[in-house]
């Protein structure tokens, strides 16, 4: 059905949204890492990422985890929580993209099962028009573009 939507705003395109689960630190060097096989393009943008702000991950690791094998004094069973954001990307329906994809994002994890979502979405793609009047457009608003993140 959406395959055959059109509006004067533009369409909608079947992707792939991957949703990381990651070290707020660690989102850099995983997109860094998934560029290397895929722009994450979205309209005429790459490297298009959301990180959500900080919350926690939480987990009681079992026996013959990875934790049992490497963490000093743990016990199995014990609650552990740590701090995540969620990384989320989104990639064309192609299987052998989400292949490379996925073997780049666990290449460079730092869990051995790292947890990761797969939905399938469609995105909003708009009719692009550079000098477009619409007095909401950041160029035409008088307020320009946000102040970037450090």
């Amino acid at each position: 059905m959406l395959e055959t939507y059109k509006a004067e705003s533009g369409h909608f395109e079947p992707v792939w949204t991957l949703e990381i689960q990651t070290l707020p630190e660690d989102t850099d060097r995983i997109l860094d890492a998934v560029m290397k096989v895929h722009p994450l393009g979205y309209g005429r943008y790459h490297r298009n990422a959301s990180i959500s702000a900080t919350g926690c991950e939480t987990a009681q690791p079992q026996a013959h985890s990875t934790t049992t094998a490497h963490k000093a004094g743990y016990t199995a069973g014990q609650t552990e929580t740590y701090p995540m954001v969620e990384l989320k990307i989104s990639i064309e329906r192609d299987l052998g993209a989400l292949e490379q994809v996925m073997d780049a994002v666990l290449q460079v994890h730092h869990y051995e099962q790292p947890v990761i979502f797969l939905r399938e979405d469609w995105a909003s793609r708009a009719a692009y028009n550079p000098d477009n009047t619409n007095p909401n457009r950041w160029w035409n608003n008088g307020r320009g573009l946000p102040d970037q993140l450090d």
